[in-house]
């Protein structure tokens, strides 16, 4: 097994392993779903009770976030719901909501987070990093950041992150060497982009870097045909997204431009500024990235040494500064726009979720970090990624989005109970507007996520076995795969 293809099942099965049951945020993208699978329409109005996160216009509710999310889901449910029948199920009980559900979770936030730690790699040796530097920047984003929580949500942060790494690959793969396949790579780039953005709205200005960068190196490294021909699809693409966009809201609400937000009930912090946007703060900065409460960096340490990567990889690497000034530009928007957004702690949340798209982008300065760094400096990088995939770990087997009640959800909650083996805490239905997020240790509702472990029979820490056991087999794969090829090689 090659270390790329263990680097995609590690981070797709230790996403896949997890269901974390329901809340408002994906409680309303999965009321589309519904919707539209069930009722043949855009309507959340049947599913509306199940979340606080909905617009009202006309006499109706509809969801109030980016439809992206619930379209990619679309085609996975319409395929398992009449295999659920076919076994006797019923795909409107709790349990085929909840199957429903978690395969649309595996289907978009697992499968996609999993393809882009791949794709990262690769941007990072194409960058000028080393293969390990690659493979350390994947592990980075995939599981040593909250990003890892995220890929077990029904969100649009981790769909919409893998989206913008994707583009940002094929970006970073135009070579004048490759020019026959220009219109594949600017279509991927279009589509890459423009579905970050209908699946969640702040990333079309990471996405106009992207078509900006990629224009750019187009200019410089193929034929002028080719150039315009890359840059044509890549229109095409993002314009086929935009449209998918502009149709959804004109049915929805009778004109193109109009957002969902516009129509949303109660959150009248969404009035000011710009839907919540303002001017970023010191304080807010400081919360998302040192506070205890949603700091970044209490949680992903080795995020703080980006910079260095970035820096260096500048100065080592000529040929990929524009791509370089593009990630470190697409890190820093996210972070001044979540430290901009008047609802900057992300309600239930594990970390700052509105900046967790920047995660992969600043791994790409890990990559060059470690692949330029003394034997200490990567013992450093390896323990705070070590102790980040603990604290990871235990977020995602207890409660990946611990409740905003909490001050310090690490230690008032999260811990505690993983200490405990009480994991999957979450009693939230997909059918449920909300729970008591007092009384989450108490179980006075039955729980609704679970793990896989818990479906073979296993509960508490014993659960969580068969994800470690995985884990081992994977690093077992390629180091025999490393072994037998230096062999070979001493042999030869």
């Amino acid at each position: 097994m090659t270390p790329r293809t263990a680097l995609f099942l590690l981070v797709f099965v230790s996403s896949a392993f997890f269901y974390q049951a329901g809340g408002w945020n994906q409680n309303s993208r999965f009321a589309l779903v519904r919707a539209i699978t069930n009722e043949h329409s855009l309507r959340i109005d049947p599913f509306q009770a199940s979340t606080g996160d909905k617009a009202f216009f006309d006499g109706h509710y509809y969801s109030d976030k980016a439809p992206g999310v619930a379209f990619a889901a679309t085609p996975a449910v319409l395929v398992a719901r009449p295999i659920l029948h076919a076994f006797g199920g019923d795909a409107e009980s709790y349990g085929g909501i909840a199957l429903l559900s978690y395969v649309s979770t595996v289907a978009t936030s697992g499968l996609l987070t999993a393809l882009a730690a791949v794709v990262l790699c690769g941007v990072c040796v194409s960058l000028g990093a080393s293969e390990s530097g690659g493979l350390f920047a994947g592990l980075a984003y995939g599981l040593a950041s909250p990003m890892w929580p995220l890929a077990t949500l029904f969100l649009g942060h981790a769909i919409s992150a893998a989206c913008l790494v994707i583009a940002f690959g094929a970006a970073v793969s135009i070579d004048a060497g490759r020019a026959g396949a220009a219109r594949r790579v600017g279509v991927t780039i279009g589509m890459g982009a423009g579905w970050a953005t209908v699946s969640e709205f702040p990333a079309a200005i990471p996405a106009a870097i992207i078509a900006m960068l990629a224009a750019l190196l187009a200019w410089h490294r193929l034929e002028r045909r080719d150039a315009i021909r890359l840059v044509a699809t890549l229109t095409v693409g993002a314009l086929a997204c935009a449209a998918l966009l502009m149709a959804y809201q004109y049915a929805c609400f009778g004109s193109p431009f109009h957002i969902a937000y516009t129509s949303e009930q109660g959150f009248e912090g969404m009035q000011q500024g710009f839907f919540g946007v303002r001017t970023p703060t010191l304080a807010r900065l400081w919360h998302i990235l040192f506070g205890l409460y949603r700091g970044l960096l209490p949680l992903a340490p080795a995020c703080a040494l980006a910079p260095v990567g970035f820096a260096r990889l500048y100065r080592r690497h000529p040929h990929s500064r524009s791509a370089t000034m593009a990630a470190a530009a697409i890190a820093a928007y996210y972070v001044l726009l979540n430290a901009s957004y008047e609802y900057w702690e992300g309600g239930w949340s594990y970390g700052p979720r509105h900046l967790s798209p920047a995660i992969p982008f600043l791994a790409i300065g890990l990559g060059e970090l470690w692949t330029t760094a003394s034997r200490a400096m990567r013992v450093l990088l390896g323990t705070l990624s070590a102790w980040a995939v603990a604290l990871a770990l235990v977020a995602t087997a207890t409660m990946a989005q611990p409740p905003a009640q909490y001050d310090r959800p690490l230690t008032d909650l999260l811990i505690p109970a993983f200490r405990d083996g009480d994991l999957s805490l979450n009693p939230q239905r997909f059918t449920d507007g909300g729970v008591n997020s007092g009384a989450l240790r108490l179980h006075a509702d039955p729980k609704a996520a679970w793990n896989l472990g818990m479906i073979l029979g296993l509960d508490g820490l014993p659960s969580l076995v068969p994800l470690f056991a995985v884990w081992l087999s994977l690093v077992f794969s390629v180091s025999a795969r490393a072994r037998s090829r230096a062999g070979s090689s001493s042999t030869d």
